[in-house]
Parts: structure tokens; sequence; C-alpha cells
């Protein structure tokens, strides 16, 4: 586990992983490392997620697009006011299909209701909110979601020292 960790947090490549745990006495090659990232990532990313803050009641909702393997591809994001990721989509389409599917996994995943969604003036939202969360007051105004807006910058230049991103279905977002 601590291998991962390191894999994950410090972004470092399978090689040096394979040298840190060679350093503290453990054999393990780094096609072993790599293996150990794929199995246990997913297991790291769910214990993580009920150990942060309960999300806030204010909700920044936006949609940005990236190249995916050559395929521009729409990622919609949810930020609570604490800053803190609440949901991740990655969309062929932007329409109200994926805004729909968008917020009912991310209603799903966190059963919080948000009291306040920010929204960009997107046309799909003032519907696909008022079906799904009808209680909550949907703001639309001239800079309000630059929270939102000032994160994508992170996301759109790609993933760090390869600078792209891989194909779809490999993508753990």
């Amino acid at each position: 586990m601590v291998a991962v960790r390191w894999y994950l947090r410090y972004g470092l490549s399978y090689r040096d992983v394979e040298e840190l745990l060679a350093e503290r006495g453990i054999k393990a090659d780094h096609v072993t490392v790599y293996r150990w990232v794929q199995r246990f990532t997913p297991l790291l990313a769910d214990a993580a997620r009920f150990a942060r803050h309960a999300p806030g009641g204010r909700w920044f909702v936006d949609e940005t697009y990236v190249k995916v393997n050559g395929v521009w591809r729409y990622v919609y994001r949810a930020v609570d006011q604490h800053g803190q990721v609440i949901d991740v989509l990655l969309s062929a389409r932007r329409d109200a299909a994926a805004a729909r599917r968008f917020l009912t996994r991310a209603l799903r995943t966190l059963k919080v209701i948000p009291s306040e969604v920010i929204t960009d003036a997107a046309p799909v939202y003032p519907s696909v909110l008022a079906e799904l969360v009808p209680a909550a007051w949907h703001h639309v105004e001239q800079y309000a979601n630059n929270p939102i807006e000032a994160d994508h910058g992170s996301s759109s230049t790609g993933s760090g020292r390869c600078e792209g991103y891989g194909p779809v279905e490999r993508r753990r977002w």
C-alpha cells in the first residue's frame, strides 16, 4: 500500500517506486508496482471519499472539454464551497442527458441535497435542476462560478508528465 501511495501522491514512475522499495529491503519489480496501482487505486479512492469533510450546501457545477486519446470529450465537475470535488463525469456529449446523468450520480453518491447550485449560463441546467433538485436555488450570475472555472486549468492541461490523456476506457475520474 505504501508503494501505491507514493506513486499516487508524489507522481513517481513505477521504476522510482521500485527503487525506493529496494532501498528499504523490499524486492518488487516495476510491473508488480504497476499491478498494485491498478488493483488498489480504486480502493484507496473509495476509502478517501468518506474521510473527507462533509460536503457543503453550495455546489459549483460546470463542464469543460478535454482531448482524450485524440477525441474531444466533456468533463462535468461539481465542487462545493470549500473546494472539495463532489463528482466528475466524462461524457461524449454536452446535453441534458449528460447533465442529468452527472447530477443524479453526484446526488446518489453523496446522499446530500444542495441548497444552492451555481452554474454557468448553459441552457440545460435550469430544467435538469428543477427536475432533480427542485428545492435548490439555481444561481446564474457573471463571475459567480469562478471557483470552478479557475479550477479547470489543472484538468485541461493534461495529466502531468505525459501531458495528455490515454484511452477513455482506462481513465479513472
